[in-house]
């Protein structure tokens, strides 16, 4: 049976190729995502612990306990505990820094990388005995004097096109500040190489801006020859002021960076994740139905040997040892395939000037065992049914000598339980079309019912093969006799034509929903940003640490063209049930700025202790206009029952409640600080206005200056991403769903070889075979089309009442043009994969085809 099984592999090792190439595809996925994950992280510890290198122990200030009573309190690491730290027994070197961040505007005016919040350290340059900081070593230039002058890394003076000498606009965390570009410094903080920046200053003015004059965000410590970083932490801890600060390693300290770093870009590793699921989902169909093809085509085989004695359990592990073979083969292709994925992810996801760290190709265990238990599970599993089937074929088959219909009861069985499926999935689905609540819950019910409707259809996929394909089959009719043969054909073997469509299936009903959904969505946010915002512009800020300066909301109101400016202060408002954002407002200008459609109440009283919230809001608390809702505002550092005074349908503008600007300014953590500003104007939006606003604010990066369209534009953003991932998704299956027709119309070809060769026999040219061939390929791939669009409509309606739930102007809106795409996408993959069995089929010679065998 062994030979048997090999002789086999050889004899159909042009087959199992295009098998193997599917599942090497979400092999390749997989396990390249896992060695770019771990080749990252080994690159982020390597570059931060390379970053902290001579750092044994850094000292730095305790954060005040919660509640604590006071102002800010005087800063403890100044010159005295340097030099105090400098006197403890094993400690050689001692370097005080002043550490903040800071963001730039490149050379054309725009913010550089302001998107990355996280990523825009500043620091002191701090010189040592040779007034050199080892720490920064100077690329070009050289090192800041005075509080007019600034240093940069090599990476943002590229980035920013800055050169020695220019003047750049910058900004902390207030008002704007220009400085002179003295020189650079190259730097292993992975904060930097991860796509960020980084700022220099000389030690006052980075003492000015982030700390107190005297004194230091931190003091590093380097530990003499034989004394250990834990021992002199110990010893440092002993001279600190108890309870103000609190001394630890340089190498805890670089595996926390390392952490945060690879926390804050993990993302890029579910995308890749994604493209493997449903490579490998749809390519065990592939596999599926290229077993069962194989099966049934050595039935006579088969029967031969179980007549000589093989038993089913011989017949059925003789396929599943093909199937493992294959998988082994799709495993170690995919694996070195991955690597070559995982070399060139970071220069793809390094496309938007985020530079990851570079090193290595790390391969874990994890990785290689990943490839092959995907590779080899997925194959093996997928070989399972076919590998029964054949182990049923009884000795009989081998003296038969056409292929048997399946028995009308296992069809019966296979309606029964697609009914079955149907009922539930599309029961379930119905069920939540009311539901108009997005909760945890609902949505996995939503999965599940998807799951279970697409289960349906491909279980009746067969039985529905013949009703739809004799239907659509009135258009190949047009071609004339290869037209109505192409037909025949595939309605020949319906279980065959429903398992090769089932991949089209399945990749375009994903993408057909997920395109409703996220058009649907889009729109709705579009509607929902434009009618919730009142005014023309709003200049917000980029974080919610930092604020606006009053100087320039002064400014903004006196910039011609502007009628009014309205300041608005963001802050949190901790409920029972998670955080929220609060909007402080002025009750008698706040309908001139926000179109605020109340469902009871209105905002003329918000007052101190008294405040509106949303309708999701309201609904998550059990409240209403009149009642009271227990909260904790800002840092007040207490809960407080405020009185609703009145309840307003979901504004992503107004957040989820409003309050008094004087209360909410004085509870927050920026007190008495404005993060947007509302301005109505006395026309429409146009470049220069957008520019005075822009000079107004002293074109500060840490600002933006947006009207309606642009902050619609924002709104509906990730809708980008999401086309990006289904039209990843429609490629994936595009590819798989052509290898499965290529495969089947080959098999099929073989299989018909007597029948071709009768055709040209009775005249049909090789035009002729060429154009069947394809019909056919385009009458299986117009059934899966038609099922994938039918079931990705029907989830969309579904599931799209749940997004109802979470945004209430959610209506479902087609978009014809993806949708037109996709189906031409679909059609056109069906008739570039017959290419090469139509070209076989027509090199057919009609006496060799017909010579008995």
């Amino acid at each position: 049976m062994l030979r048997t099984t090999l002789r086999n592999l050889l004899a159909h090792k042009a087959r199992l190729a295009m098998t193997v190439l599917a599942v090497c595809l979400g092999v390749a996925f997989v396990s390249g995502t896992l060695v770019f994950a771990d080749s990252t992280a080994a690159a982020h510890r390597a570059a931060a612990s390379k970053s902290f290198a001579g750092v044994d122990v850094t000292v730095t200030e305790k954060a005040p306990e919660p509640g604590a009573e006071g102002g800010a309190r005087a800063g403890v690491l100044d010159d005295a505990l340097v030099a105090r730290l400098a006197r403890v027994p094993g400690v050689a070197a001692v370097r005080p820094s002043v550490d903040g961040s800071a963001t730039l505007n490149a050379a054309d005016g725009t913010p550089l990388r302001a998107d990355r919040a996280w990523s825009h350290p500043a620091t002191a340059y701090v010189p040592g005995k040779d007034g050199k900081d080892s720490r920064h070593p100077l690329a070009e230039g050289r090192a800041p004097a005075n509080d007019g002058e600034i240093a940069v890394d090599s990476g943002t003076a590229t980035a920013g096109r800055f050169r020695i000498g220019d003047t750049i606009t910058l900004a902390t965390d207030g008002p704007v500040m220009t400085k002179r570009l003295v020189g650079t410094v190259t730097t292993d903080d992975t904060r930097v190489t991860a796509g960020g920046t980084l700022v220099l200053f000389d030690t006052a003015t980075a003492q000015k801006l982030f700390s107190t004059p005297g004194h230091y965000t931190g003091i590093d410590l380097t530990a003499a020859a034989g004394t250990t970083a834990y021992g002199l932490a110990d010893r440092v801890t002993a001279v600190l002021p108890a309870d103000r600060a609190e001394a630890t390693t340089g190498q805890a300290q670089a595996a926390q960076q390392a952490i945060l770093v690879d926390t804050l870009t993990r993302g890029y590793e579910k995308v890749p994740m994604v493209f493997a699921g449903v490579s490998l989902f749809i390519g065990s169909f592939l596999i599926v139905n290229t077993f069962t093809m194989l099966v049934k085509r050595r039935s006579r085989e088969t029967a031969l040997l179980r007549a000589i004695g093989a038993s089913r359990r011989q017949v059925s592990r003789s396929v599943l040892l093909e199937a493992l073979v294959v998988g082994l083969a799709a495993s170690v292709a995919g694996f070195l395939l991955g690597l070559g994925i995982a070399a060139v992810l970071p220069d793809v996801l390094g496309g938007d000037g985020t530079a990851l760290p570079s090193g290595p190709l790390v391969i874990g265990p994890r990785s290689v065992v990943a490839a092959l238990g995907v590779g080899v599970g997925v194959t093996v599993l997928a070989a399972w049914l076919p590998s029964r089937l054949a182990a049923r074929t009884s000795p009989v088959e081998a003296m038969r000598t056409a292929e048997q219909p399946p028995p009308a009861q296992r069809s019966r069985l296979r309606g029964a339980v697609g009914l079955g499926l149907l009922v539930l999935g599309a029961g379930l689905l119905v069920s939540l079309s009311g539901a108009k609540d997005a909760s945890e819950e609902n949505l996995r019910d939503a999965m599940a019912g998807c799951g279970l409707f697409v289960a349906a259809l491909i279980v009746l996929a067969p039985l529905l093969a013949t009703p739809v394909i004799r239907l659509t089959g009135r258009l190949t009719r047009r071609f004339g006799v290869t037209g109505r043969l192409a037909r025949e054909n595939a309605l020949r073997d319906p279980r065959r034509t429903a398992a090769t469509a089932a991949t089209l299936l399945i990749s375009t009903g994903l993408v057909t929903g997920l395109a409703v959904i996220g058009h649907s969505t889009g729109q709705a946010l579009d509607r929902q940003a434009a009618a919730g915002l009142g005014a023309d512009y709003v200049v917000s800020t980029r974080s919610t640490m930092t604020g606006i300066d009053p100087g320039a909301v002064r400014r903004l109101a006196d910039t011609p063209g502007v009628r009014s400016a309205h300041a608005v202060t963001d802050s949190t408002l901790f409920t029972g049930g998670g955080v929220r954002q609060i909007s402080g407002v002025e009750p008698a200008t706040v309908r001139d700025t926000m179109k605020l459609d109340f469902v009871s109440g209105s905002a003329e009283n918000l007052a101190p202790g008294r405040i509106a919230v949303s309708s999701t809001l309201a609904r998550e608390n059990g409240v209403t206009t009149g009642g009271r809702l227990n909260v904790q505002m800002g840092r007040t550092g207490k809960f407080t029952a405020y009185r609703i005074v009145g309840v307003y349908r979901d504004n992503p503008v107004a957040h989820d409640a409003l309050g008094s600007r004087a209360e909410v300014a004085a509870s927050s953590f920026l007190p008495d600080s404005v993060q947007r500003v509302l301005l109505r104007t006395d026309g429409p939006a146009t470049t220069a206005l957008e520019s005075r606003l822009r000079t107004a604010v002293g074109n500060n990066p840490l600002l933006k200056v947006q009207d309606r369209e642009q902050l619609v534009r924002e709104a509906a953003g990730t809708m980008g991403d999401l086309l990006d991932v289904m039209y990843g998704m429609l490629g994936i299956g595009v590819v798989i769903s052509a290898l499965g027709i290529v495969n089947t119309l080959a098999m099929s070809v073989a299989e018909r070889t007597r029948e071709i060769g009768a055709l040209r026999a009775l005249g049909m040219d090789r035009a002729g075979v060429r154009r069947m061939i394809r019909l056919e390929a385009l009458t299986v791939a117009g059934f899966g089309t038609l099922l994938g669009l039918a079931g990705g409509l029907f989830g969309a309606w579904a599931v799209g009442s749940l997004a109802n739930g979470a945004i209430e102007q959610y209506t479902l809106v087609l978009p014809w043009g993806t949708l037109l795409l996709v189906c031409l996408l679909s059609l056109a993959i069906g008739v570039l994969a017959a290419a090469v069995p139509a070209r076989r089929a027509a090199a057919l010679s009609p006496l060799e085809a017909t010579a008995d065998a």
